[in-house]
């Protein structure tokens, strides 16, 4: 069984268990997919058309972008260990404590989601940097509180330079 969220509002429950068929929220799911090639797919659903480009994946953290007929949309996978671990209270037992957020990378700011004073979880967007023609969505790595962005949107950063700092 797998969980995907839209935020903390919109969830489905996703089962792959059986081989040939899905179901949504316990109700079989049928649709027509087709592969566009670069991250683009074609979906048939309920009589409708729908066009999907996957923007960016973050496999570790379960996290997915897509445009979806134009729309952009962030997605939060959890299966059914990270669901164990939630109902457990041990989902946010590795959370440490961070003081700043550095590039992975040389790139572009395109988006800065977060301003100065605002809470952040483990995991919350903060920033989109654009490298290699790849949108990447950079996210707090803790809990905590953002201090002070340290860039400008539209700015080039280098590898290792400080973009967020946390109180």
């Amino acid at each position: 069984m797998l969980q995907i969220s839209i935020g903390p509002a919109h969830g489905w429950e996703v089962d792959f268990r059986a081989t040939d068929s899905i179901t949504l929220n316990g109700q079989p799911f049928a649709w027509d997919i087709a592969s566009l090639g670069d991250g683009r797919y074609h979906i048939l659903y309920q009589g409708k058309s729908y066009n999907a480009e996957l923007l960016a994946a973050d496999y570790e953290a379960k996290t997915f972008v897509l445009r979806l007929n134009g729309q952009r949309v962030e997605l939060q996978a959890k299966d059914r260990f990270d669901q164990l671990l939630e109902r457990m209270g041990l989902s946010n037992a590795a959370a440490t404590k961070v003081n700043e957020l550095k590039a992975p990378m040389p790139g572009l700011i395109v988006d800065i989601r977060v301003q100065p004073g605002q809470t952040v979880q483990k995991g919350d967007p903060l920033l989109v940097l654009e490298a290699m023609k790849m949108e990447n969505i950079l996210k707090a790595p803790a809990e905590g509180t953002v201090g002070s962005i340290l860039v400008d949107l539209r700015a080039n950063v280098t590898k290792g330079q400080v973009l967020v700092q946390f109180t």
